[in-house]
């Protein structure tokens, strides 16, 4: 199942709703790397959520207020986003006389019908775009049926409360995480949303169970309900998206760490757990890690 993007909120703009999994009393994971002059603090985000989950703890308000820089994935300023709304479209269009279902397995484009039906989205518009554009798509409007809200997630809900004077910064661009979507190959997308295809049909409670682990910041349901898919069935998608952005992370928190002070990132909770995940890099390099 595609895990939502930071850059997917620009997606409003185009008239689509973005939903995620809800749960109430969300404890969600959190890992401190301590410097010499400061400590940076490690926030694993759902990057869309139901307007019933409580996650805000007055601990971790501190936290942030305490911080001399908040770091995010992407910049959440309303230029950015309505940057990634153009890019998207740009991106996500079908070549001319490359319908998406040419693409398709006869079992998965049978599926896409189902899908397509279930979820009410028209297959004419399907049919007009890249697979990772379609995957998308079909993720934003299922968690839509859903019923959670569109408007929520970690990411914004931090960002537009704080303080205009706070200083923040981003690991990427939105320009850069539209890319590892849109420039992946066309065999990796569709190797992804024929998972996401597979997940709606045949196993709908994985939405569910990863809102749960990330509720109880369970590290161990994460890494089972968020990782291990997509490690399995797209190992091309999980090497851009996971490994490789997890390394030029770990770097740059190593960069910031000797910089020191205090510095509060927010990133996918799906970025900081399992081996590859970004804490164990550090702990690979003899960095002290506090966390699960």
């Amino acid at each position: 199942m595609m895990r939502f993007p930071p850059f997917a909120l620009a997606l409003l703009a185009l008239g689509f709703s973005l939903f995620g999994a809800s749960a109430a009393l969300a404890v969600p994971p959190v890992w401190h790397v301590p410097g010499p002059h400061g400590t940076i603090t490690l926030f694993g985000s759902v990057h869309l959520l139901s307007k019933d989950t409580a996650w805000r703890t007055p601990a971790l308000d501190a936290e942030i207020a305490r911080a001399d820089q908040v770091w995010f994935e992407i910049p959440f300023d309303e230029a950015s986003q309505k940057n990634a709304s153009g890019l998207i479209i740009a991106k996500g269009r079908a070549m001319p006389g490359q319908p998406l279902s040419n693409l398709l397995t006869g079992k998965d484009r049978a599926r896409l019908a189902r899908v397509e039906a279930r979820e009410g989205l028209p297959p004419a518009a399907i049919e007009g775009l890249k697979p990772w554009l379609a995957e998308l798509l079909i993720s934003v409007n299922w968690y839509k049926l859903k019923g959670a809200d569109p408007t929520l997630g970690v990411e914004q809900e931090i960002s537009s409360a704080l303080p205009p004077a706070k200083p923040r910064a981003a690991l990427e661009t939105v320009e850069e995480q539209i890319r590892f979507f849109a420039d992946a190959s066309t065999a990796a997308q569709v190797e992804s949303l024929s998972q996401t295809l597979h997940d709606i049909e045949d196993d709908p409670g994985s939405f569910d169970r990863l809102a749960a682990a990330w509720a109880t910041g369970d590290e161990k349901a994460l890494v089972r309900e968020a990782i291990l898919p997509m490690k399995r069935d797209a190992p091309a998608a999980y090497r851009t998206l996971i490994i490789e952005r997890n390394r030029r992370w770990a770097e740059r928190i190593l960069q910031l760490r000797a910089s020191g002070g205090r510095i509060f990132m927010v990133v996918g909770a799906g970025h900081l757990v399992g081996p590859d995940g970004v804490p164990a890099l550090l702990r690979a390099r003899g960095i002290k890690v506090e966390g699960p």
